[in-house]
């Protein structure tokens, strides 16, 4: 058995095969779809969670490495049904076309922040740059991180 703690529960799980990562566990154990599988090789960032405060590719990590851990994903980064300041901007600043990357995106985003790299629109697009939007998207998405780190950085 492993214990994930998932957006501040914990989660005992039967992980049958060793080799399941974090994703799978997140998305097929738990029912957490809104991280995204897109390459499955750590190539596109859409399945960026953080692990600890510190973003991580969770198709990259195995679950079982993740005991002990505090795993926060999309779904949990908002509060009591308020959304986090980084999804509040990215909805202000129609940072998403498809949003298949965007929950990968603001995870990102959030720990860019926290990471203090937020110092100029080409460190914000230096320090995005694992997070890849098919779409185009980018200029709105360094604007709304622009904006949250303008406003103090937001939550985590």
């Amino acid at each position: 058995m492993t214990t994930l703690t998932v957006n501040g529960v914990d989660h005992r799980l039967d992980l049958d095969d060793a080799r399941v990562t974090l994703l799978d566990a997140l998305r097929d154990r738990l029912g957490l779809t809104g991280t995204k599988k897109g390459c499955d090789q750590g190539a596109c960032g859409a399945c960026t969670v953080m692990a600890d405060g510190k973003r991580i590719l969770s198709c990259l990590t195995l679950a079982a490495q993740c005991e002990g851990r505090e795993i926060i994903t999309i779904e949990g980064l908002g509060v009591d049904g308020v959304l986090h300041p980084m999804q509040e901007a990215f909805v202000r600043h129609d940072a998403f076309q498809c949003g298949y990357c965007t929950s990968g995106q603001i995870m990102s985003a959030v720990c860019l922040l926290a990471e203090g790299r937020a110092g100029s629109d080409a460190d914000i697009r230096e320090f995005m740059s694992g997070n890849l939007c098919r779409c185009g998207a980018y200029p709105n998405i360094v604007a709304a991180i622009r904006e949250v780190a303008g406003a103090g950085g937001g939550h985590a």
